[in-house]
């Protein structure tokens, strides 16, 4: 299926969801969006949903700005999965024992490590370069330095809301497992600073929406907002890279007998700001929720915790500037599945899955998103399956 073109105010939208079933507060915020001076496109995935700052959903490219709340209040949020020689066979028949081993291993909801996890003594040490990721820390802004105790605590950790750790299987059978987190509270007081901090500037009054202020190229604050955006989605990246390497610690030691393998790990950011080229000019892509899926290369879009999940392959198609969809995306708010649904309601959804199923996840509930298959339908022209993924355990904070 290709996209539809909405008519914009500086560039047209280009809708890979249904217009017509695009909420209203979702559609006024992408109209907005094409009012902006600096906009050269602007693309929406078919899990749009309205967002804090700007659409859940969409990618943005503009010439010498980039819009901070854009890039959300969680830099460099994203996924990351591995395949293992296990298989459908090596499990238990109760998973009870595997959940509670991964929770203890990897901290959830506002918990956080006793103390910084060392990633030269796990077992296959996850990325290199730290002392030089931490050095880095004393550039970022002055604001956040009394958070870097916190910041190295939380380095391997979950986080709440719709983050989360899974064991899954794919239609052949093969275990996989699979992570959802970001950048922590580091990121988000970052983004929280420099959102306000562009509120503020002289060129952003007369905007149609203030929460769409941007930094422009050659000033100080757009130089210390890319600094910092980067040192942070740097972290989110490290940080499921920690946590996968402390899963698959978890893995090795309950299936010690199965000799556990793993393949690649596949990662990709789906809240960030990428340097790219199209159409002959230096662009800066903001992706708020949504994946890069250039030509070849591996992505996760991941379902709720009660349905299924995809691993793609991007066939780099310009006109979402390379995109596709992050995951369903929410059909409701959270207070609004607070109030329609219950734990029992929960439970009954997430039949056959180690999970939470009391009223603290229940705006995490599958009906509240939307059908991952429809979702995946809707962008054919952006990615091709590579594997279709069910989960047997989600551990969520």
């Amino acid at each position: 299926m290709s996209y539809t073109e909405v008519p914009g105010a500086r560039v047209p939208i280009r809708m890979w969801a249904d217009p017509s079933g695009v909420e209203d507060g979702a559609m006024r915020q992408l109209r907005n969006t094409a009012t902006l001076p600096w906009i050269r496109g602007l693309a929406v995935m078919p899990d749009v949903h309205y967002g804090k700052g700007a659409t859940v959903g969409s990618v943005i490219a503009m010439e010498g700005a980039v819009c901070p709340a854009a890039v959300g209040v969680d830099i460099g949020c994203g996924m990351s999965a591995v395949r293992t020689s296990l298989t459908a066979n090596d499990l238990p028949g109760d998973l009870s024992r595997l959940r509670s081993r991964i929770e203890q291993a990897i901290p959830v909801g506002f918990g956080m490590h006793d103390d910084p996890v060392d990633p030269g003594r796990l077992p296959d040490s996850p990325a290199s370069g730290w002392d030089g990721f931490w050095s880095r820390f004393d550039g970022v802004t002055e604001a956040v330095h009394f958070r870097r105790e916190r910041a190295t605590r939380q380095m391997g950790t979950l986080g709440g809301g719709n983050h989360f750790v899974e064991v899954c299987l794919d239609e052949d059978g093969a275990v996989w497992l699979m992570l959802h987190s970001g950048s922590r509270n580091i990121g988000n007081e970052l983004a929280e600073y420099h959102i306000g901090v562009a509120r503020r500037l002289p060129h952003n009054q007369d905007l149609i929406d203030r929460d769409l202020a941007v930094f422009v190229a050659d000033t100080p604050q757009m130089e210390a907002y890319r600094n910092d955006l980067f040192w942070a989605q740097e972290y989110a990246k490290r940080n499921r890279a920690v946590m996968m390497s402390l899963l698959k610690g978890v893995i090795r030691k309950e299936f010690r007998k199965a000799s556990p393998s793993f393949e690649q790990v596949i990662s990709c950011h789906h809240n960030y700001v990428a340097e790219e080229h199209y159409d002959g000019m230096d662009l800066l892509v903001t992706r708020k929720g949504a994946i890069r899926a250039g030509g070849g290369e591996y992505g996760i879009i991941p379902g709720s915790m009660g349905t299924g999940s995809y691993i793609v392959r991007g066939l780099g198609n310009a006109a979402s500037f390379n995109s596709a969809s992050h995951g369903a995306g929410r059909r409701m708010s959270r207070n609004a599945a607070k109030k329609r649904f219950t734990a029992r309601d929960l439970e009954e959804q997430t039949r056959g899955v180690e999970c939470r199923k009391d009223s603290g996840v229940v705006d995490e509930i599958p009906a509240a998103y939307k059908p991952i298959e429809q979702v995946i339908d809707r962008q054919r022209d952006l990615v091709e399956v590579v594997a279709k993924l069910r989960q047997v355990v989600c551990v969520k904070g």
